[in-house]
């Protein structure tokens, strides 16, 4: 499970001392919707690998002047175009092999 970088390892604490940002800012990025973190049987808020490295992503581009909603939607911008591009990778591989 810890090897899996969609596991919610930590918790909000961590998650913003492992990011370098408060846990308003976490909270914040929850609410412009780029990441949506895992809540506990409490309702705690728990945090995966991947939705670190987007917060960080997202601090850091604050930290540059960017405004957040606007950072969020770049990353999320980014994020669907490397899904896309993968996709197409893949469905390349698979017109190369069938043709082979």
């Amino acid at each position: 499970m810890l090897d899996d970088d969609d596991y919610p390892a930590y918790t909000m604490g961590r998650a913003a001392e492992i990011v370098g940002a408060s846990q308003d800012f976490l909270r914040r990025l929850d609410e412009a919707k780029l990441i949506a973190p895992f809540r506990s049987a409490g309702g705690h808020r728990r945090y995966s690998r991947y939705q670190l490295r987007l917060a960080v992503r997202a601090r850091e581009m604050v930290d540059q002047g960017t405004a957040l909603d606007a950072a969020c939607r770049i990353i999320i911008l980014e994020d669907q175009l490397e899904e896309a591009l993968r996709h197409n990778r893949e469905l390349q591989k698979g017109q190369e092999a069938g043709a082979v």
